[in-house]
């Protein structure tokens, strides 16, 4: 049986405000490193890992690094298959501006986004390689939140119809021959302890 534990990164400042981030490299703030070394106090408490890999976008690398360092073990690699879905023309910019600039209908407009499906398909393919390289294993992937949703909902379509991630949130899959099963969804039960955030 192989453990795969997806994470998403640490807040930012433009998590904050509101802002698109997509593929630009935005780095954690104070507040992501706190909630960071939080999930890494709870992950060594709990089961052993084996294997960290993380996007190479600053903001999934800094998480991984801090849990990693926690853990004892260092960040396998950089994945740029994790990156999140890149946001074209509106990344750096708030729905404000967003609605500003190009109109209420700007979702229906080609803003060169990544296209949904491919964003899911480089997840999936991550994923994949995992299973075959790291096969009975327990692997934390850190990633972004919109890449870790597109990848459930391709990996299991019925069980998520919709995904919302939250910063530092952990959700686990287990994967035996052909069967995927998630037994955590978007915990961040070690964020409780912590209402600073």
């Amino acid at each position: 049986m192989t453990t795969i534990g997806f994470v998403r990164h640490g807040i930012t400042d433009w998590n904050i405000q509101g802002i698109a981030q997509g593929s630009a490299d935005v780095a954690l703030n104070e507040t992501g490193r706190q909630q960071a070394a939080s999930l890494a106090e709870r992950l060594v408490s709990e089961e052993k890992w084996d294997v960290i890999i993380s996007s190479d976008l600053a903001r999934a690398k800094e998480t991984a690094e801090i849990i990693g360092n926690t853990l004892g073990l260092p960040v396998h690699h950089f994945e740029p298959r994790l990156r999140e879905r890149s946001g074209g023309k509106i990344e750096g910019t708030t729905e404000e501006e967003r609605l500003e600039k190009w109109g209420a209908d700007w979702r229906t407009l080609d803003l060169a986004m990544e296209n949904l499906e491919d964003a899911a398909e480089r997840g999936l393919a991550c994923v994949q390689d995992v299973l075959e390289h790291f096969s009975d294993q327990r692997v934390l992937l850190v990633s972004h939140g919109a890449l870790i949703g597109l990848t459930l909902q391709k990996l299991m379509p019925e069980t998520f119809q919709k995904t919302s991630m939250d910063n530092t949130s952990i959700t686990l899959l287990t994967h035996t021959e052909t069967q995927w099963r998630c037994s955590l969804f978007n915990c961040t039960t070690h964020l409780v302890k912590s209402e600073s955030y």
